[in-house]
């Protein structure tokens, strides 16, 4: 019996690269594994699977009496919705250590760095395993995203020298040029319809048991969100009903200008506040600096919810 390797619900690029950077691992060390995703791609994922041709992982969404490898995340909410029926033998995150818990003993490797394809590239030096040219392209692109290319202050020196590593090995002379060019393809949202947008990499968190979603869109210029900006506002709204939610949040993320704005819909009118020292106007604030959801924005709303 296979065992799946499976990112977060919503993929990004680190859960879908990191399943398929994984899965190729695993196979060479002989434990037979299959790459997996519980959703559909992202535009910005679309594109590094076809630069460097590569195939999506198999869609699957149970996975009841499976062996399954987590990627990217340690999250009930995050993870597929049978996974109490499955056993997990293990995860590779850099993330909080999240509510999965298990019946047996798993293998795990968690590091607080800026991207999990950074820990399965440590994973590929410890069992002395070369890495194909195309998978070592999708990993440090994967790598690129996660640390909006070095900006994000979950960078680490780890980071930025498997970019180094992986790039030799996958010919790129440039990979910060081909950093820009996918953040372009995450800049073009003009015809999308808000739902797609808000749910392109939305994650749920359990804080203090209130049911919090944040989503984030990264740019490269905010003005592209001029012309729907209300549509968005629009729909945090009807997404915090329909999943009864205690709060929604959207970073609006400036790559260039580094910082975030944030439209929010919540039941505590001073949330942010409380979380990051301004308050809300009009169902948004500007957050200077803030690039991370991982580092900059949920940590504080869990204190803030404590």
């Amino acid at each position: 019996m296979p065992i799946y390797v499976v990112g977060h619900k919503i993929p990004d690029s680190d859960s879908i690269c990191g399943a398929i950077a994984l899965a190729y691992l695993k196979n060479q060390i002989g434990e037979e594994a299959v790459a997996a995703r519980l959703g559909e791609l992202s535009p910005e994922t679309a594109f590094i699977l076809q630069r460097f041709g590569l195939e999506a992982p198999e869609y699957k969404t149970s996975y009841a009496g499976e062996q399954v490898y987590i990627v990217d995340h340690s999250e009930l909410t995050q993870a597929p919705d049978d996974i109490a029926k499955a056993t997990i033998v293990g995860i590779v995150d850099h993330h909080k250590l999240g509510d999965l818990t298990t019946d047996t003993p798993l293998e795990c490797w968690i590091r607080p760095v800026g991207c999990s394809n950074t820990i399965i590239k440590m994973m590929y030096d410890f069992y002395q395993v070369a890495i194909p040219k195309n998978i070592a392209g999708i990993m440090m692109c994967a790598i690129l995203s996660d640390t909006v290319i070095f900006k994000s202050p979950t960078c680490t020196t780890a980071d930025i020298r498997c970019v180094e590593a992986l790039a030799e090995i996958a010919g790129i002379e440039d990979f910060k040029e081909l950093g820009m060019e996918m953040f372009k393809v995450k800049s073009a949202v003009q015809g999308t319809p808000a739902r797609d947008l808000v749910m392109r990499d939305f994650k749920d968190f359990n804080m203090n048991g209130h049911l919090v979603g944040i989503g984030q869109l990264e740019v490269i210029d905010l003005s592209v969100f001029d012309d729907i900006k209300a549509e968005l506002e629009a729909d945090i709204k009807a997404l915090k009903v329909e999943g009864n939610r205690h709060s929604v949040l959207l970073l609006l993320t400036d790559i260039m200008k580094e910082g975030s704005e944030l439209l929010i819909i919540s039941d505590d009118s001073d949330l942010t506040q409380r979380a990051y020292g301004k308050p809300t106007v009009d169902g948004k604030v500007w957050l200077d600096g803030v690039l991370s959801r991982k580092k900059q924005v949920v940590p504080q709303l869990q204190a803030a919810f404590a």
